[in-house]
């Protein structure tokens, strides 16, 4: 009988955790770019197996569907693009021009907070103005230029990434488990392997399914509402894109809408009209939609998903909070298929 195998610290443990952490913040420019491939390539592969049935080589096959993704972002870019760029030059001018109703509506707020502070001040004894701290903002062109080099850099590391992962990737699976010693340990992981690359499939298709119908959904209501056709795209697409990052995503598309209403109604009620059309739409989504459609299978207990939106988003920023929801099926998968694990995986639901 062999002996039992030492039980790490719980310092230790702190440590590993905290430097695996750490790899994971310092390292992202490296991590990053693989794992969006690795992602990419998991949904590209049932089609490129559906495209090998029709005896279409698989490198073929994962460059048309590698080509028709960069296409379909390419027309939706320069679709989006135009409208995009307009509000971007009108949203300063009609800003201005709300500036002063925004001031009308919070006078009588200024004026209570001037008299509490006006009253803290007196109860205090001290008259003396408030120090004014004056912030100097350095440009710095030289970190502009250099910006953008690396951005395409990693948006072309991706795409190679994506494509070489789709193509080799089910040999360096099976490479990789030809390192394992045990038959037992091989089907395990094929087993592992197998769930993740359908299960990610399966909720990536349908969200994205999902954050489309909602997207849409937003852009006629606002067209309804005498908003151009080409701005209501725009805002329905950024809703379905911001529908990738639970909780996050629409509270920021909120804030959005807010701002849209004011700028483009001048009633103030009026003003509230896509904001609330935007929740509305979320609501019925998040509480009946997606939970009726993806199953348990699929359920993530909503505090485990906040804290793994926090974590990933001060780790990744943007990337991290789409990426968070993915990874999180992934280690309930593998959770739930190594045996004794399987508590941790409950603890996710």
């Amino acid at each position: 009988m062999s002996p039992l195998r030492p039980r790490a610290s719980s310092a230790l443990i702190v440590l590993v955790v905290l430097a695996v952490g750490y790899t994971m913040w310092a390292a992202q420019a490296v991590i990053l770019p693989i794992l969006l491939a690795v992602f990419f390539a998991l949904i590209g592969n049932p089609i490129i197996r559906a495209l090998q049935r029709l005896f279409i080589p698989r490198a073929l096959g994962a460059l048309l569907v590698l080509l028709g993704g960069l296409a379909g972002t390419a027309v939706l870019a320069n679709q989006l693009i135009e409208p995009a760029a307009e509000w971007a030059r009108q949203v300063p001018r009609e800003l201005r021009e709300f500036a002063p109703r925004l001031r009308e509506m919070t006078k009588p707020m200024q004026a209570a907070n001037e008299a509490a502070a006006d009253i803290a001040r007196a109860a205090d004894g001290d008259q003396a103005e408030p120090v004014q701290v004056v912030r100097t903002e350095v440009n710095e062109p030289l970190k502009k230029l250099t910006a953008t080099p690396r951005m395409l850099a990693a948006v072309l590391a991706v795409i190679l990434l994506t494509f070489f992962f789709m193509v080799y990737g089910e040999n360096l699976q099976r490479n990789a488990l030809s390192l394992l010693p045990t038959r037992q340990q091989k089907r395990v992981t094929v087993d592992i392997l197998h769930s993740i690359e359908r299960e990610i499939s399966r909720y990536v298709l349908t969200i994205t399914f999902i954050n489309f119908t909602v997207g849409m959904a937003l852009a006629g209501i606002l067209f309804l509402l005498d908003v151009p056709l080409a701005e209501a795209l725009l805002w329905g697409t950024m809703a379905a894109v911001l529908n990738y990052a639970p909780y996050v995503g629409p509270m920021i598309g909120i804030i959005i809408m807010l701002l849209m209403g004011f700028v483009a109604f001048d009633d103030p009620w009026e003003s509230l009209l896509p904001a609330g059309i935007y929740l509305g739409l979320h609501t019925l989504e998040g509480q009946m939609i997606t939970p009726i459609v993806l199953g348990r299978q699929m359920r993530l207990s909503p505090l485990v998903l906040i804290l793994a939106l926090m974590l990933f988003g001060w780790l990744w920023g943007i990337i991290g909070l789409l990426l968070a929801v993915p990874l999180l099926v992934c280690l309930k998968i593998v959770f739930d298929r190594i045996e004794g694990m399987e508590g941790w995986a409950r603890l996710f639901e």
